[in-house]
């Protein structure tokens, strides 16, 4: 969960997949097959004659021999610093610091995210609609924690009004807890927990 574009991720992921598929059925083929074999013996030595000939074009001292050969260097090392760069400015992403307060006389105070845990699962002792419960903060770039993600597994038949009322509770005392509001995502879901639980039985 941070500014980093969700297309933009799926499409670098895409590519990078299909291109280490193509690899690895290329690799396998040239193991099994006799003419991928030959084929890939002819085209990567065109490949290393075609590069060679590159570098005979601007010569240059041992070791690096040319010019060419500096420049692919130099290629490479400032592609990994933008990559680096790019990184460091996306959002923070998932954060163990649930909030953050800085006062001139007590210092700063950071919140862990286990105390909201353990309070949270505290509050749901009792409760006959949720079976589980998570918490995890993120952090926006630059700018502290941005807000808390509550997950809450319901037991099978449970309320949606009950759900929907003690998730509304819950946030309630995050915000207590905290001592401000904060921005809260709630998602109730089902799972392995849920299926294992049991029907909620009203009598």
């Amino acid at each position: 969960m941070n500014r980093t574009n969700r297309a933009l991720n799926r499409l670098l992921l895409a590519l990078a997949g299909i291109l280490l598929a193509a690899v690895g059925i290329l690799t396998a083929g040239a193991a099994l097959n006799p003419l991928v074999r030959d084929g890939w013996t002819r085209y990567t030595g065109a490949a290393v004659d075609r590069w060679q000939a590159i570098q005979a074009s601007a010569p240059l001292q041992d070791p690096l021999g040319s010019w060419w050969t500096v420049a692919l260097v130099a290629a490479l090392v400032l592609l990994a610093v933008l990559c680096i760069v790019w990184m460091t400015r996306q959002g923070g992403g998932r954060s163990r610091t649930g909030a953050e307060d800085t006062d001139a006389e007590l210092g700063n105070t950071a919140v862990d995210i286990s105390y909201l845990e353990a309070a949270l699962d505290a509050a749901l002792a009792g409760s006959n609609s949720i079976v589980g419960s998570s918490v995890t903060a993120w952090r926006g770039s630059g700018r502290g924690p941005s807000g808390l993600r509550l997950i809450l597994q319901t037991r099978r038949g449970a309320s949606p009004r009950d759900v929907a009322d003690t998730a509304e509770a819950l946030v309630r005392s995050i915000d207590g807890l905290l001592g401000h509001r904060t921005t809260v995502l709630v998602r109730i879901a089902t799972g392995t927990r849920t299926k294992l639980a049991g029907a909620l039985r009203t009598d």
